[in-house]
């Protein structure tokens, strides 16, 4: 896979046409200012963080899995050494606007934000997973962005980098208010995530994958599901309470309570069934799980 690397903000306002940028760790660019993108598909990695919001921009960018479904705005967040797959858009509408937020990891060095923006899980989503902004929303984080373009366009001082800092911070907190609103209200596609993620679980298995394949994994069923790893625990934590690890133990500890009233195998059978090296980590998990051993909860059926 060919791959093209941008290590500085400076070298992609270069490769864009544009000019310099105002600040060499930081910059805002509008997206009507881009040329529509032409010719073959090809693979970035930034070294630095991209917030941004496209619309009808004559790209598509990949490496996800969901639908957009708000025309309004759509919001991505990409974070440093990640592939981003650009691709010419036949259909483009002749409309772009949006904005693109570029941050280097150098100017939040030595900052509180250094330090927790890598707890903002949606920089771990695919783009395809990306916010869908209501207008509402969207002119929210449209003044957040002109406060930060103002002020590092204005004479720099030693306030200016705790000021933007704070504005980012800001736009980070609010991102990840509206992505909760979006778990809770995209329903239909949210409820379909969860129904293939126990008609998955089941087949797994009733159908004893369990024996060849070990335990179902987390990145086994979120690339079974088309999602991110990370969206896929955020949904199903906003969701149900649980994340995807929990929701696998839960089906695992049913499908054991299962065998130990229906069957007659031991622990040691069971826990091999199950996709266990070890008798003695099944056990360890159900007593974890329902505060019982096998054998007790067993017995409570005799």
């Amino acid at each position: 896979m060919n791959i093209k690397r941008i290590k500085s903000i400076a070298e992609f306002h270069k490769l864009k046409g544009l000019p310099s940028p105002q600040h060499p760790l930081i910059s805002v660019i509008d997206y009507s200012q881009l040329e529509f993108f032409k010719g073959e598909p090809v693979n970035f990695i930034f070294d630095f963080y991209q917030i941004s919001i496209k619309k009808g921009i004559g790209a598509k960018l990949k490496y996800g899995q969901q639908q957009y479904d708000f025309d309004e705005g759509v919001m991505f967040f990409i974070s440093p050494n990640q592939v981003l797959r650009i691709e010419e858009n036949k259909t483009a509408v002749a409309y772009r606007g949006g904005w693109m937020l570029l941050i280097h990891p150098d100017f939040l060095w030595n900052t509180p934000l250094a330090k927790i923006i890598k707890q903002y899980e949606y920089f771990d989503y695919s783009v395809n997973e990306a916010l869908f902004l209501s207008e509402k929303e969207e002119t929210t984080l449209d003044i957040i962005i002109k406060n930060i373009q103002h002020e590092y366009n204005s004479n720099i001082d030693k306030f200016s980098q705790s000021i933007i800092i704070s504005q980012i911070e800001t736009l980070l907190n609010y991102s990840e208010r509206f992505y909760q609103r979006q778990f809770l209200t995209r329903k239909i596609s949210n409820h379909s995530i969860l129904n293939s993620l126990e008609e998955l679980l089941n087949d797994y298995f009733r159908n004893n994958k369990t024996i060849k394949s070990g335990l179902p994994t987390v990145q086994f069923v979120s690339e079974k599901l088309n999602v991110s790893s990370t969206y896929l625990s955020s949904i199903l934590k906003t969701l149900t309470g649980q994340s995807t690890q929990q929701i696998i133990h839960e089906k695992l500890i049913e499908k054991a309570k299962e065998k130990l009233t229906t069957t007659d195998l031991s622990v040691s059978e069971i826990a091999y069934e199950l996709g266990f090296e070890h008798s003695q980590s099944f056990s360890k998990l159900f007593k974890n799980k329902t505060n019982i051993s096998p054998l007790e909860f067993r017995a409570s059926f005799n």
